[in-house]
């Protein structure tokens, strides 16, 4: 099986700070089903939502994955980052 890398997502979809949870339930449903049927190769960890913008947090073996999902979910992309490191307070103990 091919190694998952982290990615954070960055989707413009305007007013979703103020979507109520059963608006944003419908989307996390669309999102769970589009990965039941890709499978493996991608893992949606959790997302911010804050104004006119989610940043989710991915693990995928690549791009295309994501592209795939944002397409069978009808969730828009507007920049996939790839984070390779993640560094918290406790890494100042190292």
């Amino acid at each position: 099986m091919t190694q998952l890398k982290r990615y954070i997502i960055e989707r413009e979809i305007p007013a979703i700070g103020q979507m109520s949870v059963t608006e944003l339930c419908g989307a996390a449903r669309a999102s769970n089903q589009a990965l039941e049927k890709i499978g493996p190769s991608i893992q949606w960890v959790h997302s911010y939502v804050a104004g006119d913008k989610t940043f989710c947090i991915y693990l995928a073996d690549g791009e295309e994955a994501i592209r795939k999902h944002s397409e069978m979910s009808g969730i828009p992309v507007s920049a996939i980052t790839e984070v390779p490191q993640v560094i918290d307070p406790l890494t100042a103990n190292n």
